[in-house]
């Protein structure tokens, strides 16, 4: 069967997965620990054979406030409300979504991705063809070293320069002092060169902020994460203003109305683009937008994302040139990979984008029959 008319294609089935794949070994970071990732999968089906979009959410409750037990039940709700409706008409659906369901951007992010990935197959584009990009962009992402001892993060450090990362990326939070110790251990460790960049994940004060971040100067950090409370721009523009590390928005900066007014405070040097807190691609190249419009660059990040949404926020690298930074590693810390094509990565730290049309990258419908199902039809 040839293409559905444009205006005839319809959404006749969603399926809905609770997709929870182990971690290799728990993750800390300043706000609390992850043991496994407890995503959602979103799989919609329309009325064109064979034509089907897949999303993925990747709730971390003590940043996006929910969890895969009510992403599960709001992507029912969801589902319901626009199946039957033309999956094409994306800005359309978007806004039904975001009409009906506020402060989720997670499980919005899951129906945004295949939403997308539905347009790219049925015109037979990759997504970053859609929006203007090529495939011509070498792209190497980080690895991070979560919070321990100074000697345990100093020995994960280690090991990921031995195995080639271009950058590391270190989760501080807990204070001055234990901070500064674990940035000097791992540079008596890895040396000078490789370019450190660090999260203090809302820890820290502004005043112990702007303490730590002069007294690591002279570690070549390359930028620091979210130094303090998300809601307080107006101390976060005070920290960049006195701080000689430059300072990125991550948790401040959910989605394009968070960026504009952080823009216009000028209250940070970058911007981390994350899937789960923008609530999808659609938000994500909107904040992009706003981000070259005030001349700050982005870096792209992940929660717990296997390379099925990572796969969709690389189709953002190759096709937006304002993202500098690329944090795509959390599949590296999953201890199964449930995901069929998409990202590959190679050594030291590449990665590997297929054109592919839509985003490229489909789940082990084997592993898919082993979790939590529901069905909207």
């Amino acid at each position: 069967m040839g293409n559905v008319k444009f205006n005839d294609l319809k959404i006749t089935k969603i399926e809905i997965f609770n997709l929870s794949v182990p971690l290799v070994k728990p993750f800390t970071i300043s706000l609390g620990v992850e043991r496994n990732a407890p995503n959602t999968a979103i799989k919609i089906h329309t009325n064109q054979d064979g034509l089907y979009g897949v999303g993925e959410a990747s709730p971390t409750s003590f940043i996006t406030g929910d969890t895969q037990e009510s992403n599960f039940v709001l992507a029912k709700m969801l589902a319901q409300l626009i199946k039957g409706k033309n999956p094409l008409e994306i800005e359309n659906r978007l806004y039904e979504l975001n009409r009906e369901l506020k402060l989720n951007p997670t499980i919005i992010s899951a129906f945004d991705m295949a939403l997308y990935d539905i347009l790219g197959k049925y015109t037979n584009m990759p997504l970053y063809a859609l929006w203007g990009g090529k495939n011509d962009r070498v792209i190497t992402t980080d690895m991070t070293v979560g919070i321990s001892s100074p000697e345990e993060m100093a020995n994960e450090a280690l090991e990921f320069k031995n195995a080639g990362f271009p950058a590391i990326k270190v989760k501080l939070g807990e204070g001055t002092e234990i901070d500064v110790a674990r940035i000097k251990a791992i540079r008596e460790a890895i040396g000078m060169e490789i370019p450190l960049r660090i999260d203090a994940n809302q820890g820290w004060d502004t005043v112990t902020a702007i303490n730590t971040l002069n007294q690591l100067a002279k570690y070549n950090i390359e930028h620091c994460e979210e130094p303090i409370l998300r809601w307080n721009n107006s101390d976060l523009a005070i920290v960049k203003s006195k701080s000689p590390i430059p300072i990125m928005a991550d948790e401040s900066v959910f989605d394009h109305f968070d960026a504009y007014r952080l823009a216009s405070m000028k209250a940070c040097d970058y911007f981390n683009i994350k899937l789960a807190k923008a609530g999808g691609l659609n938000s994500a190249l909107k904040i992009i937008s706003i981000a070259e419009s005030a001349g700050i660059k982005s870096q792209v990040g992940c929660m717990l994302e296997t390379r099925l949404a990572l796969t969709a926020l690389t189709h953002l690298v190759v096709a937006r040139k304002n993202i500098v930074h690329f944090d795509i590693d959390s599949a590296l810390y999953l201890s199964e990979d449930p995901v069929t094509g998409g990202i590959t990565y190679g050594d030291n730290g590449n990665i590997f984008l297929p054109d592919t049309p839509g985003i490229g990258a489909d789940f082990n419908q084997t592993y898919l029959d082993k979790m939590e199902k529901a069905i909207i039809d």
